[in-house]
């Protein structure tokens, strides 16, 4: 019998779901609104409207970057997408999976001694979802460093 709670099956995917939703949907009326506008307004020249789609654009862009986090587990270790960086991490390689009250994401602490935060796993919006998923996460790190602990020893 183990303390382990049933691990799901691999490849699995972390993400904010309800965080993603909002930015996402953000980003679309934000690109529509700004674009009617353009389009509506009669004075405006050409290139002014050129100027304003430009500028929806680049909005609607930095929501589907923020929008980017994830945690993918698959059987070999851990890809971390954060805002503007991907991280491959072994197995072995976690040492543990943290989110304590107040933290706004999951930190993972690793085996060189660096800590590093796991953004697709946020308690922002859904709570519990977090708390499930950072759970999940741990439990995975937990049981496979334990299946093969001298994978990443140098």
């Amino acid at each position: 019998m183990t303390d382990l709670p049933d691990l799901p099956d691999l490849p699995i995917t972390f993400r904010p779901g309800r965080t993603r939703a909002v930015l996402l949907g953000a980003g679309v009326a934000v690109f529509v609104s700004i674009t009617t506008v353009a389009m509506l307004l009669e004075q405006l020249t050409p290139g002014e409207r050129i100027s304003f789609v430009f500028t929806a654009a680049v909005l609607f862009g930095v929501l589907c970057t923020l929008a980017r986090p994830k945690v993918v587990a698959d059987e070999d270790g851990v890809t971390v997408v954060n805002i503007t960086g991907r991280r491959r991490l072994e197995w072995a390689e976690i040492l543990r999976v943290n989110l304590r009250q107040g933290d706004p994401w999951v930190f993972l602490d690793l085996s060189d001694g660096t800590s590093l935060p796991a953004l697709g796993i946020q308690p922002g919006i859904a709570r519990q979802r977090a708390v499930e998923d950072a759970r999940t996460l741990r439990a995975l790190a937990e049981a496979r460093s334990a299946a093969d602990p001298e994978r990443h020893r140098s």
